[in-house]
């Protein structure tokens, strides 16, 4: 739910909603070393309530945005990566691919 303050500031109040944890969880099942930190990240992306790209990177400033839409956030210290698709106005986080840092160089994020 996005609300209005009496000044027409945005003000987001609604949990991000996180689609595609079918991937995180089919990641998990191949890379035991992963699992802890997949699912930590899993669990503070649903409970998070990112307004800005500024206001992610507050959490998790290793996280690189490219262009207006897609992310790409380091786990185990840059060892995988998960590429998601935020709409702060909507509050949805969509999970695009999770890879190792091998597999993240063949993505083709623009």
């Amino acid at each position: 739910m996005i609300l209005c303050s009496p000044y027409g500031n945005k003000i987001y109040s609604t949990k991000m909603k996180l689609l595609g944890k079918d991937k995180t969880d089919a990641f998990k099942t191949k890379h035991a070393m992963a699992r802890s930190q997949i699912a930590a990240w899993v669990t503070e992306v649903e409970k998070a309530t990112w307004s800005t790209p500024h206001h992610m990177k507050a959490r998790y400033p290793t996280a690189d945005p490219i262009g207006s839409l897609n992310t790409v956030f380091n786990i185990c210290g840059n060892k995988y990566r998960i590429w998601v698709q935020i709409s702060y106005e909507h509050q949805i986080v969509n999970i695009k691919a999770v890879g190792t840092h091998e597999e993240y160089e063949k993505w083709n994020i623009k």
